[in-house]
Order: structure tokens, then C-alpha cells, then sequence
């Protein structure tokens, strides 16, 4: 049995267009080993996930593969035929989407989805299946492991859903999996665990694995190689300590120059929304617990904490889509309805939400350009070639092509549709924008330009950000004040500078330790930090 798992030769991808083919990934070349993690970086649209993807002997968004090789173990699987290829999807190849809340089925139980593959194919019984899976699950750190299957994919958040299916794809030991921004949708302890797991994973079980991300410091700790793409091209490849510390491409040394930001200082403002004594659940369980914050006219206030501390929900309350039990949410001192339905044009003009997931958010049969041109006739009014001339406009200020308006949203990579988001926000010219992780699924380059986007429609327009993430960075870079969520509550609350520098609580200092650092070897340093006390403890009792 051969070390060479997967070797990629001349792989060339079109897409179809009206006026022909489109090449979209030309001349990419790679070996990958039993073992072996290989990172594909660059901005959206380079080219990642459709590389990612075409290793399965699949296409994304009516993509096809026009020429080249894809050989696994030797085997060229664009060779025989669509029964082969079904044959080893999901058993000998795997994939991890970015999107996890698109990928399960609503109407189903997150344990039979996860145990579907390998009881369908006969590896196991369904017992067994069960117990396989609860075992990955609690290797995941998913709460409860025992019972955390019976939940349907609508009660756990995203973060959990992304850990769901990892724990999905690695259930039948598969040879290559694909992590497709595995981490995208998790807080900063949680992506600890997920990138150990993953990582234990692929040594114990010999796997390889394509990890695609935009996140340099996380591809630093799992990464062999790193492929750095644009415009569906190599720019360079080579040891992943090679590409982090002496990168030979200016495009290269672009993506690690902007990992460094600086705190934002500014004049205070006038309050712009007041969430005062807000207490929240879902049916009779509660979630939020007594929340007081507020965000000042043209300033951001940061909601950062763990998957499922209540960051999102709190959002939901300020946008009118979860009645809160008690407590008022205040715009401009104009008291809000609790429901969205009691919310005058106004108010709903005046506040916007940027989801989490664009895949949810946006309809898959509708264009680009009839998405965005809705929110444009229904706030503004206009029609017919005034939209648009708006719609063009909205897309070019989020550094989209408006020759992208024709499109369907299957399409466009994850980073494009959650500009569509942003653009389609901005068409109201809101007062208020919640960005439910409006950077998460963007490469470096391109979410430092929608921050500096966001950052110049404050100065300009005046417009609040209720800013809600798990990237330490986007915070540093966006936020005037933090306010730090745990368990519904929130724990810390202040300035971003005093918050994150001086952190006063425990649960805060494990969070900023957590934040991945851009050098080789940051996680193993976290591990054996985390581990020393343990073995003193143990030495001292024996």
C-alpha cells in the first residue's frame, strides 16, 4: 500500500456560461499522503472549495472537470463512471461543508443523519452506528453526547451543527476528507477542540485530509503543505513553516500582513439602541438572562462568547424575531415592538440583519440581482433601470463584479454570497445593522475591505453595528465597546482596549488565550500550557 494517497495532475475546471466555458481552476498539481493535512488558502473565489470538491470527482455550481487526473491510491476516479464515484463518497472520501445548517435536513434527527452513511452501507447496525456516533461526539465536545442526537438540526447552533457533521463525515473512517472552513461557525475554544480532534483524528486513523480556510493562524496548526490560489491558479506552495515565516509571493505576504489591527479610538456619540432588563427563551427554557447594553450612533458593541452562550438570540430579540419574556429594546428613545409583526416600515427599514449563514439567508431560485433589487424597491421605491443602477452600485460598494447580479447564489463561493447579505442590509440604509458573523466566511484580504466598508458607511452615514463574532481580530478592528456572553449572561462588558487587554474574569482570559496566533506550533504550546497543571496535580497526589 503506497504512502501517496492522492495525487492531482493538470487539473483543469470550467464552468458554463452563456458564451462558453469558463476556466475557473487551471494547471493545479499536488501530491497528498496518508497523514498529510494540505491547506488550501486565498481569497473567495479563488478557486478553494471548487478544487476542494473536484478531488471527490465532483462539481460545484454546474462546474466540471475539462481536463487532468485525480488518482486515489493510484486509481484514476474520473474514470469509472458515476457508480464508482457513488460507490466511495461518503466511505473511502468525505466532505465537510461550510455551511452545516444547509446540509442537514430539518425534518430529521441529527443522529440519524450522522449514522445514515454507514448503517445505509452496511458497515454497521445500527447499535453500533449509534454508539460510533456518540463517541465522536463527545471527542467533539458537543454537550451531552448521550442524548445531543435526538435534537433536530433547528436546536443546536451553529457551531454545534459544524461539529455534527464533522462528526458525520469521519464516522466511516474515509481515507481523504475535505474540511471545507470546518471552524468557520465556531468561537475561539471551541475551534481549539474541533482542530485537536480533527487533527488526532487524521494521525490515528492515517487519513489525509484538503483543509480549505481563510484563517492563516488555524491553517498554521493542522497544515503539512499549504497551496496559496487566486484567480483559480497556484501562486505558491510548500511547508506550512516555509509559507508562514519566508513566503516568496507578494500576494502571499499580503494575506499574513493583514493579521494585524489596531484598536479603533473615538469621540463618544449619542445612544442609538438600548436593550434594557431583556430576558429571552425558547419555549420553556431559558436563554437570555437579565441583558442590558447599549450601542452608541456610528459605533460597533461587539457580542463575542461560546456557540450557544446567546450572542445570536440576543440578536434576534433586537431584530424583532424572538419575543423576548420581559424587557424593551429602544431605538433612538422610539420604544420597539417585541414582535416583528407590531414593527412599523420604519423600524423595520431602520434595523437590518446580516445572517450567520448566506446559504439560509438567500433564495436559492432567485437571482443576485432580484435579492438585493426586493430590498431596494420595498425601502427606496424604485424600479426598472433606477433599480438597477442601485443594485449595480450596492454590489460594487462591497467589492462584487455587478455582472454577478445575473447569477443564482449556488454559484457564487460563500465569501460572495455573504457580500450579497451585507449589500442587500445596506439597500435600506439602515440605522442598525446586526452582523450575525459577517466575516466569518471571508479570506483575510476580503473581509479586512467589508470591515473597512462597514467602518467608512459609520463615518459617512452614521450607521450602528451590533457586531456579533467569535474573531478576535474583526473585534479588534470593528468594535468600540465588548460585552462578553456566557451561559445567557454577560459577564464582562466595557471598553474593547480594557476589555481585551485586561480581561478581570476567568472565563474572558480563556477566551483571548484561546485566539489562535499566526507562528507553527501555537496549539501545542496551548496543549502542554493546558496540560501542565494536570500532571502537577498528579504528581502531588502520588
Amino acid at each position: 500500500m503506497t504512502n501517496n494517497l492522492l495525487r492531482v495532475r493538470d487539473l483543469c475546471i470550467d464552468a458554463p456560461a452563456s458564451k462558453g466555458p469558463i476556466r475557473i481552476a487551471q494547471g493545479i498539481d499536488f501530491d497528498l499522503h496518508r497523514g498529510e493535512v494540505l491547506a488550501l488558502i486565498g481569497e473567495s473565489g479563488a478557486g478553494k472549495s471548487t478544487i476542494g470538491i473536484a478531488t471527490l470527482g465532483a462539481g460545484r455550481g454546474g462546474a466540471y472537470i475539462a481536463q487532468g487526473s485525480i488518482l486515489l491510491e493510484g486509481e484514476d476516479i474520473m474514470a469509472k463512471g458515476a457508480a464508482r464515484l457513488r460507490s466511495i463518497r461518503g466511505l473511502r472520501v468525505a466532505y465537510v461543508a461550510q455551511s452545516a445548517a444547509s446540509a442537514f435536513n430539518p425534518a430529521h434527527r441529527l443522529i440519524d443523519q450522522v449514522t445514515e452513511t454507514i448503517i445505509s452501507r452496511g458497515i454497521m447496525d445500527r447499535p453500533a452506528a449509534r454508539s460510533r456516533a456518540i463517541e465522536l461526539f463527545r471527542k467533539l465536545g458537543l454537550p451531552s453526547p448521550e442524548t445531543f442526537g435526538e435534537k433536530f438540526p433547528h436546536q443546536a447552533s451553529g457551531g454545534q451543527l459544524q461539529r455534527a457533521m464533522t462528526a458525520m463525515a469521519i464516522c466511516a473512517g474515509p481515507e481523504l476528507i475535505v474540511f471545507d472552513e470546518p471552524t468557520t461557525a465556531l468561537d475561539v475554544t471551541t475551534q481549539i477542540e474541533v482542530l485537536l480532534s480533527i487533527r488526532q483524528a487524521i494521525r490515528d486513523e492515517g487519513m489525509a485530509a484538503i483543509y480549505i480556510s481563510h484563517d492563516l493562524a488555524l491553517v498554521a496548526q493542522i497544515a503539512d503543505q499549504i497551496m496559496v490560489l487566486r484567480h483559480g491558479q497556484i501562486v505558491e506552495t510548500g511547508p506550512t513553516r516555509d509559507i508562514i515565516e519566508r513566503p516568496q509571493q507578494d500576494y502571499t505576504r499580503r494575506l499574513i500582513a493583514v493579521q494585524s489591527v489596531a484598536l479603533p479610538t473615538r469621540s463618544s456619540q449619542p445612544v442609538m439602541l438600548e436593550i434594557s432588563g431583556i430576558n429571552a427563551s425558547y419555549g420553556r427554557v431559558p436563554v437570555l438572562h437579565n441583558i442590558n447594553l447599549s450601542v452608541a450612533k456610528g459605533r460597533t458593541l461587539a457580542l463575542v462568547g461560546e456557540s450557544g452562550s446567546g450572542k445570536s438570540t440576543l440578536g434576534k430579540v433586537v431584530a424583532g424575531l424572538l419575543p423576548p419574556d420581559s424587557g424593551r429594546v429602544t431605538l433612538v428613545d422610539r420604544p420597539l415592538s417585541s414582535s416583528l409583526s407590531g414593527r412599523s416600515r420604519q423600524d423595520l427599514r431602520d434595523i437590518q440583519l446580516v445572517h450567520q449563514n448566506p446559504d439560509l439567508a438567500l433564495n436559492p431560485r432567485r437571482s443576485v440581482g432580484d435579492s438585493i433589487g426586493q430590498a431596494v424597491t420595498m425601502f427606496r421605491g424604485l424600479t426598472n433601470k433606477d433599480c438597477s443602477r442601485e443594485v449595480a452600485h450596492l454590489l460594487e460598494q462591497v467589492n462584487l463584479d455587478p455582472a454577478l447580479a445575473t447569477r443564482l447564489p449556488h454559484a457564487l463561493s460563500g465569501g460572495q454570497k455573504q457580500r450579497v447579505c451585507i449589500a442587500r442590509a445596506l439597500a435600506a440604509n439602515p440605522r442598525l445593522i446586526i452582523c450575525d458573523e459577517v466575516t466569518s466566511a471571508l479570506d483575510p484580504l476580503v473581509a479586512e475591505g467589508v470591515q473597512n466598508l462597514l467602518r467608512q458607511l459609520q463615518e459617512d452615514e452614521g450607521v450602528s453595528y451590533l457586531f456579533i463574532t467569535h474573531d478576535f481580530g474583526a473585534v479588534r478592528a470593528m468594535a468600540d465597546e465588548v460585552a462578553v456572553m456566557r451561559q445567557g449572561s454577560v459577564i464582562a462588558y466595557g471598553p474593547t482596549g480594557q476589555v481585551l487587554n485586561a480581561p478581570q474574569d476567568p472565563y474572558t482570559q480563556k477566551l483571548i488565550s484561546s485566539v489562535p496566533e499566526l507562528r507553527v506550533g501555537w496549539l501545542d504550546d496551548i496543549v502542554a500550557a493546558r496540560t501542565a497543571p494536570q500532571n502537577a496535580r498528579t504528581e502531588k497526589m502520588t
